[in-house]
């Protein structure tokens, strides 16, 4: 019996472990997939000039490309900040201005996967967010910081920022903590 239970043991450790590499890789080519979907969604955007879908049932669309050369970042920006919208790169809060509009941009996105670089931005960092009609503002990083969540303000300015929020600490396994981490940006130009 001490055989049998090792072989089914040994079984079932093999077919877990396969398990998981399998759901791994799935999650990996599922997020590459999304990626060249938004990709092509944010190009018939700029082409367009109209909303468009990644896919038929998504529940946002590209707003903006937001990209920081000296990290190699490149990511759209879906509308709005609900989880299904996260799940697939950073969102524009609601509250907060429009890319390329006066006030204040703010995004949102996952300390573990989208907004991991935010705590490698250091204070004059270019960061650069393409509007949908194409045309690309520059922003300087003043600052980044953590803050409570319940105690934070975001103000709105007159003249375009860029804030970037996300869950802190980076390395927290807890979902959704009390603290954030926020990255301030002035505008300097655009093309």
């Amino acid at each position: 019996m001490g055989q049998a239970f090792l072989k089914i043991t040994v079984y079932l450790t093999l077919a877990t472990g396969i398990f998981l590499v399998c759901d791994g890789m799935w999650l990996r080519l599922k997020e590459v997939l999304a990626q060249k979907l938004l990709q092509n969604a944010w190009q018939e955007t700029i082409r367009t000039g109209a909303s468009v879908k990644a896919w038929p049932w998504a529940d946002s669309w590209p707003v903006a490309r937001l990209r920081v050369d000296r990290l190699g970042v490149d990511h759209i920006v879906l509308e709005g900040d609900s989880g299904e919208a996260l799940a697939f790169g950073p969102g524009r809060v609601a509250a907060g201005a429009r890319p390329g509009q006066d006030g204040n941009c703010i995004l949102a996105g996952h300390r573990d996967t989208s907004f991991t670089f935010l705590q490698d931005l250091v204070p004059g960092d270019r960061i650069s967010l393409q509007a949908v009609t194409g045309k690309v503002y520059v922003f300087r990083v003043t600052s980044g910081s953590v803050h409570e969540r319940s105690g934070l303000y975001l103000e709105q300015p007159e003249t375009p920022w860029l804030t970037m929020v996300t869950c802190y600490p980076f390395e927290g396994v807890r979902p959704s903590t009390e603290q954030r981490y926020v990255v301030f940006a002035r505008a300097v130009l655009s093309s």
